[in-house]
Order: structure tokens, then C-alpha cells, then sequence
């Protein structure tokens, strides 16, 4: 017997096995046990959804002998020959093949007519029905909006707003979701296990998260793997088959950010780069990363979610997350998000990356405005004076700021520690001040019991916001 691919051979025989979709499979199976079913049904989403399945699975539901029911037999002839797909009064049309208006009529319009070889129901099962022309889908019109009692309409479709709305206004839709990452892990877990496939929690979490939602992208990636790998799984193995980008080299990069190191963040470029990654991955991968820090800073809690991490990186996680803003995040969400489309058509996207990890560095010494303006105008603001301040030469040198200290210095008293402990109290007690004031200046010297704080002759703004705020730092 030749090979069954695990997608085919794991495909959902019963609206139970269906994941992801309760909606749905609720809404078929009371209609199908109150006897209020429908003569078209049209389901939307995205690609491996469950669509195709779905409506298949509904078919069998019809026409099983001990139909129509919520709960198909499986093992019936029309429930087998449905599965299958050779029934002959189940029709599947694949509507990119069978778009003209010739085929239609053809193959659905002149067939309404004849009553089924055996089944209760003539089943047209219409896959990828938005590609059909418009003549199309006015020749199908009449037919879906009065056909003959014993016929049922299925259409499945990734495109609902390319059906007319005289079609979906004459059907029952129904929208079909991406499927979590938790649930597809769970599913694969059931499937490795009476395959004999020995493999971790954190390499089925790794397809599962590559498979976008897809459950059927899920089963083909796994198969995929097994070719690969045999009976014994490790993530290594899935990160090689699948081209995915190592969880290690996007944390170090976000460390890296975090800790405003622009040598590492070059150098991990680099490594990138050797390890024969897509750039455009990369920086798809860091934005995902970006985005599971963001959920952890609005939501702590979601630190145990396996679609945000993975056991063995929860911690670095946490730490991480709380080293940024929301601010820092949102920025570089954008940051990466343009990177991305730069590299798509750039003819050196490793240029394009470095310049990312240097622009998100550079962004995140930024400052809310709020925040600006609280350190200057707070309760420990002193009285302003206004003054005209003449414009500075070109050529002018920097301008010394000079402060007394209250409290004298004891002789013993090195000037470095002096130095350092008031600056420390400074970042302590206005953190904003020091980011945005203090840590500008040019020097700082200590001469006895008085500090100087010189700045260049362009930051005249600052110079003005430390006169400010000089009651309080003497």
C-alpha cells in the first residue's frame, strides 16, 4: 500500500475531530438534529482551516444511512465512499479548474435535474469558489437560490469578498478561524504518539507556531520533519528542515538592544548571516519576539502560555520584558516591520538589519514627552527667570555650569566616589533628568566642594533645563 501523508490519513471524519471550529460544528449539529438545514452553505477562511473538511464531513452527515445526523457512522458505504471522495452523487469541483461558465453549466446546471444514484442528497462541494467568473456565478445563481429539494450547495472559499453578495445573501456562512497555537500542538501531540514518533513539547510548539493557524500547514510540516529525522525529533532537527530562525540568536539580539550593545548587535547580524538565515525572517521572527515581550508587559501572567514561550526561555522572557517599555516595544514593532519590507528588495539586506538593531538602540533612549515635562515642572521646580541668551559663536567653547554643595566635602573624601554616589542619587530620585539632562554633559568635574557640569555650546536647551533644576541638584 502506498504511503497515506499524515494530513490525508489524520483528516477529521466527524464534526468532533474537527479543531479549532466549536462555532461551526455546534451550528451544523443542531441543525442537523432539529431537521433546519440549509440549501447553500458557503465556508470562509484561511487556508488549512478545515473547509473542505468540514463540508465533507457534512455530506457524510447527510447521506449516512443513519441520516441525516449529527454523528455519521464512518463505516457505512456512503460515509466511506464520501471520504474517499469517489461517491457519485458528491460532486468536489474545483472551481480555479472549472471557472467558465461552460463548465458550470455543464457540469452543476444540466446535472440539478437527476435525482441521486443512491445517497438522500446531490452534494456540490465548490472549492475555491471566488475564483469562478461572473457569468459563473450568475448561471449559478438561480440554481443556488431555488434548486431542486434533493441537492445541496457546499462552497468553500479564502476570499469571501470576491463572492457576489447576491450568492452569500442566499447561503449560510460560515466563518472559519485560524486555529490556536496551543491546539495544533495538542493535535500533533496525538498524532506522534500513535505514529511512534518520539519527539519534545518544545519542537511540536515550534511547527505548530510556523504553521500560522494552519492545521493542515501543521501535519505537512511534521511530515516533512519525519522524512528528515526518522522516529526521534529534536528542535535542532525542526529549526533545520522547517529554515526556521534559532530562539537563542532572537533572544541575544533582544539582550543585545536592552543592553544598548551595538558591537553585539552587529555581530549577531553577522552570525545570522552565516547561518544562512533569510534576513526577512529575521526580522518576522524579532517582531514576533517583540510582540510576546509586549503581551508580557500588558499580561504577566501570560508568561506560562505556551504560544508565548517556551518552557526553558520563560524566565529570560520576564527579564527581558522588563527591561523595555511599552513605548520601547510599539517603536520597535515599526522598526522591524520596516525592515522587513526594506530587505524584501534591497541589494544588501544585512546593511538593512544592522541599521534596524542601531535605529530600535537609538529609539529607546527616547522619552515620553509627559515624562519630559514632569522633570521639569514638577512640585521641585524652582522660579524662572526670563533672560535673552545671545546666540552661541561657531567657534565658542563649552560652557561651564557651576553648582556649590550645601555640605562640605571632608579632605578624605575621594572626588571619584563623591562623583559617582551623587550621580547615583541623581538617576535614583529623577531618573528622567539624568537620561535626558546629567548623562548629556560633556564633563563633570569636582574641585574641592564645588561641581562643574560642562555642556557643548548646541545644548543650550539643556544647559537651561540643568538651570531649572539647580535648587534641587545643589
Amino acid at each position: 500500500m502506498s504511503y497515506q501523508v499524515i494530513a490525508r490519513k489524520w483528516r477529521p471524519q466527524k464534526f468532533d475531530d474537527v479543531i479549532g471550529q466549536h462555532a461551526v460544528t455546534r451550528t451544523l449539529r443542531n441543525a442537523l438534529k432539529s431537521n433546519r438545514l440549509a440549501q447553500a452553505f458557503v465556508f470562509a477562511g484561511p487556508r488549512g482551516v478545515g473547509k473542505t473538511t468540514t463540508a465533507r464531513i457534512l455530506a457524510r452527515a447527510l447521506n449516512c444511512v443513519n441520516g441525516p445526523t449529527a454523528d455519521p457512522c464512518g463505516v457505512c458505504e456512503p460515509c466511506v465512499e464520501i471520504a474517499e471522495g469517489r461517491d457519485i452523487d458528491v460532486l468536489e469541483i474545483d472551481a480555479a479548474t472549472h471557472t467558465g461558465i461552460d463548465n458550470v453549466r455543464e457540469v452543476i446546471i444540466s446535472g440539478l435535474a437527476i435525482r441521486p444514484v443512491r445517497n438522500r442528497y446531490k452534494v456540490f462541494i465548490i472549492d475555491e469558489v471566488h475564483q469562478l467568473s461572473v457569468p459563473s456565478f450568475n448561471a449559478l445563481l438561480k440554481s443556488i437560490e431555488e434548486p431542486p429539494p434533493h441537492v445541496v450547495f457546499m462552497m468553500a472559499t479564502t476570499e469571501p469578498d470576491k463572492i457576489p453578495d447576491t450568492v452569500l445573501s442566499r447561503s449560510q456562512v460560515f466563518e472559519l478561524r485560524t486555529i490556536g497555537t496551543k491546539a495544533i500542538a495538542e493535535k500533533l501531540r496525538s498524532i506522534v504518539d500513535a505514529e511512534g514518533i518520539t519527539v519534545g513539547d518544545d519542537s511540536l510548539q515550534l511547527i505548530a507556531r510556523d504553521a500560522d493557524g494552519s492545521m493542515r500547514d501543521a501535519q505537512s510540516k511534521l511530515d516533512q520533519v519525519i522524512a528528515f529525522t526518522g522516529t526521534t525529533i529534536d528542535a535542532e532537527d525542526v529549526a533545520t528542515v522547517l529554515g526556521l530562525v534559532g530562539r537563542d540568536l532572537l533572544l541575544d539580539a533582544v539582550q543585545a538592544v536592552a543592553d544598548e550593545d551595538a558591537p553585539a548587535a552587529f555581530a549577531l547580524t553577522a552570525r545570522a548571516v552565516e547561518m544562512g538565515y533569510d534576513l526577512r525572517a529575521v526580522c518576522r521572527e524579532l517582531s514576533r519576539v517583540v510582540r510576546d515581550l509586549l503581551v508580557l508587559s500588558v499580561d504577566p501572567t501570560r508568561v506560562d502560555d505556551p504560544e508565548i514561550a517556551a518552557e526553558g526561555e520563560r524566565d529570560r522572557l520576564t527579564a527581558l520584558a522588563g527591561r523595555f517599555s511599552r513605548e520601547d516595544l510599539l517603536r520597535a514593532f515599526d522598526v522591524l516591520t520596516k525592515a522587513e519590507a526594506d530587505i524584501r528588495t534591497a541589494a544588501q539586506p544585512r546593511y538593512h538589519l544592522e541599521m534596524a538593531f542601531l535605529r530600535w538602540i537609538y529609539l529607546r533612549k527616547l522619552v515620553p514627552i509627559e515624562d519630559l515635562i514632569a522633570s521639569v515642572g514638577g512640585p521641585e521646580r524652582p522660579a524662572l527667570r526670563t533672560s535673552q541668551t545671545p546666540p552661541a559663536k561657531p567657534a565658542a567653547r563649552p560652557e561651564p555650569v557651576e553648582g556649590r554643595a550645601q555640605a562640605p566635602i571632608a579632605p578624605s573624601s575621594p572626588s571619584g566616589n563623591l562623583k559617582d554616589a551623587l550621580l547615583a542619587e541623581i538617576r535614583k530620585s529623577k531618573a528622567v533628568l539624568y537620561n535626558t539632562v546629567i548623562a548629556q554633559a560633556q564633563k563633570i568635574d569636582i574641585t574641592g566642594d564645588r561641581v562643574t557640569f560642562t555642556f557643548s555650546p548646541n545644548h543650550r536647551t539643556l544647559r537651561d533645563m540643568f538651570e531649572q533644576n539647580r535648587a534641587w541638584i545643589e
